[in-house]
């Protein structure tokens, strides 16, 4: 009995499938470059963990004082769990920026030359923009600790609302990728940064939307950065400003379902943008 030579068919089969892409451990090496690169040039990280660690204190500490949370409890309670959520909306700016910078400078098509899987790049960038914002997450979490704030529930809560946020970030981040690649202009970036400031603001990030007129009560209610602000409230024990109305009773279900939403919406857009991406 022989044994089939090495260049026998019957190896062929064995070496397309050791050679077929593999989104995931490519993705996982375009993240390592990204992470790279913002080990080198962490400006950007830092700069952002400042603005919002300032916008902490001006709410916080400068304007905390007038404001009342319905329903009782400390304002820095209800703030900080509202920041974290606005944190993960200002990460889409982030990702935008980026993916329209690799587009614009030819490094998005060099990788589409490679012999990889279509989907590699947009999961490294999105896996490296998770990665930066669970980190910023966790920088904002311990400063607000300092500052007073205490989540009052247990471990398994308290890992629930981390979960919700980052959740929030994922979906959202697919919206930056898609933007990145359909916009790359520089007034077009700018557009899309300065719209993201009200859609953040038209919320229940720095008060509660019962403080607010009736119908914009309702459009801040029903925003998707609200209901994960009001979830990571209530599974971290602190005050959600929320004594009635189908959000109060429905938060974490809102933050859950807001997100996917959002994430079947604008992965397929962001797949075609890339497959039909021209410099």
């Amino acid at each position: 009995m022989t044994t089939a030579p090495a260049h026998s068919p019957i190896a062929a089969p064995t070496e397309l499938r050791d050679r077929r892409p593999n989104a995931i451990r490519e993705g996982l090496l375009i993240a390592g470059r990204d992470l790279l690169h913002w080990v080198r040039e962490p400006w950007g990280l830092v700069f952002g963990l400042a603005f919002n660690i300032m916008l902490i204190l001006l709410f916080g500490f400068l304007f905390g004082g007038a404001i009342e949370v319905p329903g009782g409890g400390d304002y820095i309670a209800y703030l900080l769990p509202g920041m974290f959520a606005l944190t993960m909306l200002f990460g889409l700016e982030g990702t935008m920026t980026a993916m329209a910078e690799d587009a614009k400078r030819g490094i998005t098509d060099r990788f589409r030359s490679l012999p990889i899987s279509s989907s590699a790049v947009a999961l490294g960038r999105a896996a490296a923009d998770l990665a930066n914002s669970a980190l910023s997450l966790g920088v904002l979490m311990a400063g607000g600790l300092l500052i007073g704030w205490r989540p009052t529930t247990g471990p398994l809560e308290i890992a629930a609302g981390v979960a919700l946020l980052l959740w929030l970030r994922f979906a959202l981040l697919w919206v930056g990728v898609y933007l990145g690649l359909r916009f790359r202009g520089t007034g077009a970036t700018t557009a899309v940064q300065v719209l993201v400031w009200p859609f953040g603001f038209l919320s229940t990030v720095f008060v509660s939307a019962e403080t607010m007129p009736g119908w914009l009560g309702v459009v801040a209610a029903w925003n998707p950065v609200s209901a994960t602000a009001t979830a990571a409230r209530e599974l971290f024990g602190n005050p959600t400003g929320t004594t009635g109305g189908w959000l109060a009773e429905h938060a974490v279900l809102a933050a859950s379902v807001w997100p996917l939403a959002i994430t079947l919406v604008f992965v397929p857009l962001a797949a075609t943008g890339y497959r039909h991406l021209r410099r």
